[in-house]
This record gives structure tokens, sequence and C-alpha cells, in this order.
């Protein structure tokens, strides 16, 4: 009977184990990426908005700036668990870049060069 007992309980902490690493990958992805400006300029405003949005999500500089060798920690989650977003960034020269279609999944780090 102990014997019995030590199996079946063996046997569903085995059970949870696996239940716990199936469903640990789609718990969460991880979407920080690290915003490095390279451009030379400063970046005044930065944007991040997932590709099927019609309109640009709130500035994640938020009335900061990111100067040239910065670097941004954005947390680009827009809690519908979106992983390809379109980056927008504003610089203090006027211009424009933007970046379509970034798998924020699997990347860690974007880098806005000239």
């Amino acid at each position: 009977m102990f014997a019995a007992r030590s199996m079946l309980a063996a046997a569903s902490l085995v059970a949870a184990s696996l239940a716990v690493l199936v469903a640990t990958p789609a718990l969460a992805k991880d979407r920080n990426v690290d915003i490095v400006n390279e451009s030379g300029f400063t970046i005044t405003s930065f944007y991040a908005s997932a590709v099927d949005e019609d309109t640009w999500e709130e500035d994640m500089l938020d009335n900061d700036t990111l100067k040239d060798g910065e670097t941004l920690e954005a947390e680009i989650d827009d809690g519908t668990d979106a992983c390809i977003y379109d980056f927008k960034a504003v610089f203090s020269d006027g211009d424009v870049a933007i970046k379509r279609k970034v798998n924020v999944c699997e990347i860690g780090t974007f880098t806005f060069k000239p």
C-alpha cells in the first residue's frame, strides 16, 4: 500500500511538473526591448503601436528625450499579446524614422542609426 501511494504521489508530481512546463511559454512573452539611439541626433518622441492600429500609441518618452548614445528600456506591451509592432522615432532635427513589422517577442535591442 505504501509503495502504491508513493508511486501515485510521484506520478502526480511528474504530471504537475509537465503541466507547468507546457504552460510556461504561453503565460507571457518578453516584450522588453532596449531602444538604442545611435543616430547622431536626439530622439524627442518614440512610439510603438501594434501593426493593426490606425494611430500611434502614446509617446513612450513621455516628455523626455533620448540623446545620441542613450538607451531606452521599453516594455512594449499593449495587453493584446501582439508581437509585431511598428516603431516611430521623431528626431530633434525634425526627421522621422518609421520601422514597420518589428517582432518585439524575438528581439531584445532595436537601434536607430543614421
